[in-house]
């Protein structure tokens, strides 16, 4: 029994079958297309992620921003009494 009540007998007719209507050639390019495709997209979703977490390290926190407006105004504040 092989996959799915398929016996490997089955199976090897059928690529028999599929080699003879397409040739080995057309075989060889769908392949390579189909690698492709894949690499493209697993490409894709790695840059995707990468860039949300470039995105959250990019966009400060509300606590980090609260704290430098803090010191900026300090610092103004500072400059002023000096004047």
């Amino acid at each position: 029994m092989g996959i799915g009540g398929i016996s490997i007998w089955q199976l090897l007719i059928i690529l028999a079958i599929v080699i003879m209507i397409f040739g080995t050639k057309k075989l060889k390019s769908l392949g390579s297309d189909l690698g492709s495709a894949v690499k493209g997209f697993r490409q894709s979703v790695t840059d995707k992620t990468e860039d949300k977490g470039a995105e959250d390290a990019a966009q400060p926190t509300a606590e980090s921003t609260v704290q430098q407006n803090e010191s900026t105004e300090t610092q103004q504040t500072e400059a002023k009494e000096k004047v």
